[in-house]
């Protein structure tokens, strides 16, 4: 069976809970899943009060965008995929 290392992009919605907030939650998708990670929007209070939320564009192989999706759902974050949601 062959890898495809052909890069791939991928648009999310992501929530990111007030009690992620001191984590590095986006950018272990660079240092740990090789990612290209561009925050496309965000939303987060000034005082980091409630939850953040973040349009996330990835670039990887598909595999590598696939590990850092498990990632988030192993974190139990919510995240919505550009092709459920429409246009934001």
């Amino acid at each position: 069976m062959a890898i495809n290392n052909q890069l791939a992009h991928k648009r999310i919605r992501i929530r990111i809970p007030r009690d992620y907030h001191q984590e590095p939650v986006i950018s272990r998708l660079v240092s740990d899943f090789g990612l290209t990670v561009n925050i496309a929007a965000a939303i987060l209070g000034a005082n980091a009060i409630g939850d953040g939320w973040f349009d996330l564009d990835l670039q990887g192989t598909e595999e590598q965008i696939q590990n850092g999706l498990t990632y988030f759902k192993d974190l139990k974050l919510e995240t919505w995929d550009e092709t459920n949601v429409g246009s934001w």
